[in-house]
């Protein structure tokens, strides 16, 4: 903790500037990328360090980046030591050097002034394609994680303010759609650059000395916070276990345990989690903090300043090396940021709520997406994609609202945009059929989950892959306070693809070919209900039939409420009777 006397306001200045730094950052990146995954899906996070280096600023964007800045940050440094001058920009995508996956590139430049390492800018976003021998990097067919990708550790691309080309031409010839790649670099780059601008004229403007306390305070804040929330945990050890479902790889469901031991203000998180598979689920070190800080945050639901003094008072085990959630060289990899990422933030949930049941909330939907790859005759050239508009789902319900519909992902947690079809239309050879919410999709609860989406696609000029990835096909979201859906089929995710006339629905990971004609639907699982489905008043059961959300067969299913689909109108004595659970003298749910 500081002593430094802070003035209020020109802490909150201070702080201003930090936040302003950070959203511009973010803007710098939307309005100059060039790949859809940037400007249209927002799948990028930024982040402010101090020299030590501690995140001072994490920006409100993509949870599964976030976490796994903290360490990745470090590791950068401590690789380079005291090689690091002004003008240096480094480049960085490792798991095994504290990244989350390898798609994920990061960008790191530290801010001199004076001739002293002040702060770092640290700019992370999701690339098109990484090259390895599936497009767009996720490959289910991956052993290990040389089939994946082109691993970067730690590489400087710019050196005392001048770029490396022969390295950065070596790294973009190694991936498809290399204009996208470039163009997604050089934005990367850019909100670096304007982040060192923003902090160089608070320092000119407020002086290193009170600027530094400022940030030391802002620290202390976040710390302040989080110690407050923890001593209000009862002191004890409390577990949640959440299943990971087996998506193809073979070898069953998977349980990951988190074990919370709370002492006083102080939190220890261990993980136990099963050994690595030959199979792209594997997580590394700094992509499962990305899990573990998202579930202590969903639990903890604190107010800003969010920096790295959030985690000072926890300290997180994540098992022997060579297991799911503390993976080793060589394991593949790929999908760890939603599977088994999102199980992972579950089961730390799940924990911290057996302290606290009043903060008890439903999951999220599981991302279960595809990414799309072929050749644009219409420019010459290849393009790949990561469709994020396939993996938003519904968010879970709370104590007292329904959850968000089209919010999911859990790992991203309504920090991704789905983007104007039109746009996606105009810059890939495609047609997109359908985006839109799926009935009976929420979860049931007294309070609904959100409802998940389906985002349909067909090939226009051409043959096109599709690779799927990610769970939640046969498993929905958790519920809580005793939210149970009869229809589970409509809760979960699932892939429907007509090729040559026939339809088939896929629930495993796989890679496709489509022609012209063929069209593939992926369909995402809606967030987790809230309480008794059989207390949702009977009103709001119709309302949601109304807007489509609920069909007949679903509000009688999972609601107990007996409505004309043609009229709206409600049979109350059937409602009666379902809701007492004695149709055909056999009880319709779980009590």
């Amino acid at each position: 903790m500081t002593t430094r006397t802070v003035d209020p306001i020109t802490l909150s200045v201070v702080r201003g500037v930090l936040e302003t730094t950070q959203r511009e950052m973010t803007l710098a990146l939307e309005k100059t990328a060039r790949s859809s995954v940037f400007n249209l899906a927002h799948d990028y996070s930024t982040a402010l360090f101090n020299a030590t280096p501690e995140m001072i600023l994490q920006g409100q964007d993509i949870p599964i980046h976030l976490g796994s800045l903290v360490p990745a940050m470090k590791a950068v440094a401590a690789y380079f030591g005291d090689d690091i001058q002004e003008g240096d920009l480094i480049l960085h995508n490792d798991p095994a050097w504290g990244g989350s996956h390898a798609i994920d590139v990061c960008m790191y430049k530290p801010v001199f002034h004076d001739g002293r390492l002040m702060y770092w800018t640290v700019c992370k976003g999701h690339l098109t394609d990484i090259g390895g021998p599936v497009p767009a990097g996720y490959n289910p067919n991956a052993t290990e994680i040389y089939a994946e990708c082109l691993r970067i550790p730690p590489v400087k691309i710019v050196e005392r303010g001048r770029p490396r080309q022969d390295v950065l031409n070596l790294i973009l010839t190694n991936m498809r759609a290399r204009r996208d790649q470039e163009g997604d670099f050089n934005a990367l780059i850019g909100a670096c650059q304007v982040g060192e601008r923003n902090l160089l004229a608070m320092l000119e403007k407020y002086g290193v000395e009170q600027v530094e306390a400022c940030i030391d305070k802002l620290l202390d804040m976040a710390e302040t916070h989080m110690r407050s929330l923890i001593a209000e945990v009862p002191d004890g050890t409390y577990s949640g276990t959440a299943i990971l479902e087996d998506a193809g790889h073979g070898f069953g469901d998977f349980e990951i345990t988190a074990t919370v031991t709370i002492t006083g203000d102080d939190c220890h998180i261990k993980i136990d989690s099963p050994p690595q598979i030959p199979y792209f689920i594997n997580s590394y070190e700094g992509n499962s903090h990305s899990g573990v800080y998202l579930g202590l945050m969903m639990f903890a639901q604190l107010p800003p300043p969010y920096n790295e003094g959030l985690y000072r008072c926890v300290s997180v085990d994540f098992g022997p090396k060579g297991t799911l959630c503390n993976a080793k060289e060589p394991a593949p990899h790929m999908n760890c940021t939603t599977t088994p990422m999102e199980t992972l933030t579950d089961a730390v949930r799940l924990a911290f709520e057996q302290a606290m049941p009043s903060k008890v909330a439903a999951s999220w939907g599981h991302a279960n997406g595809l990414n799309i790859a072929g050749w644009d005759k219409r420019h010459d050239e290849e393009y790949v994609t990561m469709v994020l508009a396939t993996i938003i789902s519904g968010a879970g319900a709370t104590p007292s609202q329904d959850g968000w519909h089209a919010c999911g992902p859990e790992c991203c947690f309504g920090a991704l945009t789905s983007g104007d079809i039109e746009l996606l239309e105009h810059a890939y050879p495609i047609v997109i059929h359908r985006y839109s919410l799926m009935t009976d999709s929420g979860g049931a609860g007294k309070f609904r989950g959100g409802s998940g989406t389906a985002w349909e696609v067909e090939p226009l000029n051409g043959e096109m892959t599709f690779i799927t990835f990610g769970e939640g096909r046969r498993i929905p979201a958790m519920g809580a306070a005793g939210a149970k859906s009869e229809m589970v089929d409509a809760k979960v995710g699932r892939i429907e693809l007509v090729k040559g006339g026939e339809r088939k629905v896929i629930r495993t990971n796989v890679i496709e070919t489509l022609k012209p004609g063929d069209r593939v639907t992926n369909m995402n699982p809606g967030g987790g209900g809230y309480g008794d489905p059989f207390e949702r008043p009977v009103e709001w059961v119709v309302e949601d039939m109304r807007n489509g959300l609920v069909s007949a067969e679903g509000a009688r299913a999972d609601y107990g409420v007996a409505i004309d689909p043609a009229t709206f109108a409600v049979d109350e004595g059937e409602t009666r009777t379902l809701r007492a659970g004695r149709v055909g003298g056999m009880s319709q749910r779980e009590t």
